[in-house]
């Protein structure tokens, strides 16, 4: 047992076609190694807000910049709007999600327990009402507007060039 000096190199050669049929039982039986990210915008109502640095920033092919500077400016456009946009939410997402939150309640409770029995009542009256109106405009509106009509029926308009 003395100190052995003699360096080993070992590999192991695998044909890909038989490494991936060797891998293929191990992950069928794990099933799904990771998970998908939910959907976060599912109705995709903020497709308006997927803005690129290419988007926002655009050299025509007549004048362009050094590459490096072109690499630049688009890691930091990129940086700094993630670190905003984290900083951002980090700070008024949860203020925002609670006023929101508070505000949709609100407007949720007011038309259930108010808006709701005042509208269904004015539908149960409506039918009473209904009749006084008709009988009101029956008597008043229809004679005035027959009159008119009857007065107006017998005015002719013609048109002729000079």
């Amino acid at each position: 047992m003395g100190v052995e000096k003699e360096k080993l190199n070992t590999s192991i050669i695998m044909d890909e076609d038989e490494f991936n049929r060797s891998i293929e039982p191990i992950l069928m039986k794990k099933g799904k190694v990771y998970s998908e990210a939910p959907a976060r915008d599912p109705n995709e109502i903020n497709t308006h807000l997927k803005v690129g640095f290419e988007d926002v920033i655009g050299e025509p092919s007549s004048a362009h910049s050094f590459d490096r500077v072109w690499i630049g400016s688009h890691a930091t456009f990129e940086l700094v709007k993630f670190f905003f946009y984290r900083l951002l939410t980090t700070l008024l997402a949860v203020p925002m999600a609670f006023t929101l939150g508070l505000v949709f309640g609100v407007l949720s409770c007011v038309h259930i327990w108010l808006v709701m029995p005042v509208v269904q009542s004015f539908m149960m009256l409506l039918p009473s009402a209904q009749k006084i109106w008709r009988s009101l405009v029956d008597i008043f509106v229809v004679p005035l507007f027959q009159s008119l009509g009857k007065c107006l029926s017998s005015i002719q308009i013609e048109t002729t060039e000079n």
